[in-house]
């Protein structure tokens, strides 16, 4: 089986660099999976040392940035902390939302390492303030296409969010209860194929993280990237879009 790349790069220079990683890849050390594959490790055989400025869950695909020096360090985190970064997720749910004007905003107070499996659990009393803007993009079947635009940056908050408001990610092994993989064949009607050896279009947790807007710590230009989906995402994305009409990536580009 052909290795999957554990990232692209999207822009790189002497203080930053922007890649869109893999799913399955932490993006520095965790103390929960010390051994845990990583995608700072990976990448630094290629660009030497990086500096984590945000962090992404291990099992989401997509952007991210890391530092290439302290000073750029220090810029970008004073960026994430001050709430001046702007992040945009996609991701595919469970469910066919009825926001008035297709658009939810979820503040609930989020605790990380809430239980015994270390979820994200809402707490009023411990929880700090975790405010997430969610737009229906649209839907398909029994699925719909989501864009999350988190303003704070709690551990798992899009997740715990959507979950609160009763919908799930599709393949999300910790907050759905549904965590099968998706198949062409419970999507398409009158597939012809051999179940026995179908494989899933995709099977681990349909949350990407596809674009980020922040200030260049050198030359101070506003800059935004975005990361084409993982391949996986991409192709769940055309079958439901060829079968249904609703593409995440054009329905975003009119929003």
């Amino acid at each position: 089986m052909k290795r999957i790349a554990d990232y692209t790069t999207i822009f790189a220079d002497d203080d930053i660099v922007v890649l869109n990683k893999r799913s399955g890849l932490l993006i520095a050390a965790d103390r929960y999976a010390p051994d845990a594959p990583r995608l700072d490790l990976s990448a630094e055989k290629e660009f030497g040392k990086l500096y984590a400025v945000h962090r992404i869950d291990k099992d989401t695909s997509g952007i991210i940035v890391y530092a290439r020096n302290p000073e750029a360090h220090q810029n970008i985190s004073l960026q994430f902390q001050e709430r001046t970064v702007e992040k945009t997720y996609h991701c595919l749910v469970h469910g066919h939302p009825l926001w008035n004007d297709g658009i939810l905003t979820v503040d609930l107070p989020l605790l990380p390492d809430g239980d015994a499996r270390h979820r994200t659990v809402v707490n009023k009393k411990l929880g700090k303030h975790s405010l997430t803007e969610l737009r229906l993009i649209g839907s398909c079947g029994n699925f719909s296409w989501i864009e999350a635009k988190p303003k704070t940056g709690r551990t798992h908050q899009i997740r715990v969010h959507l979950a609160q408001s009763g919908f799930c990610i599709v393949c999300d092994p910790l907050y759905s209860g549904n965590q099968k993989p998706i198949r062409l064949s419970e999507i398409k009607r009158n597939w012809r194929g051999d179940e026995l050896d179908e494989q899933p279009l995709l099977s681990r947790l349909g949350l990407h993280a596809y674009k980020i807007t922040f200030t260049h710590p050198k030359t101070g230009e506003r800059l935004t990237f975005s990361a084409p989906y993982q391949k996986d995402m991409d192709a769940l994305r055309k079958q439901l879009a060829k079968i249904y009409g609703i593409d995440p990536l054009e329905q975003n580009a009119d929003a």
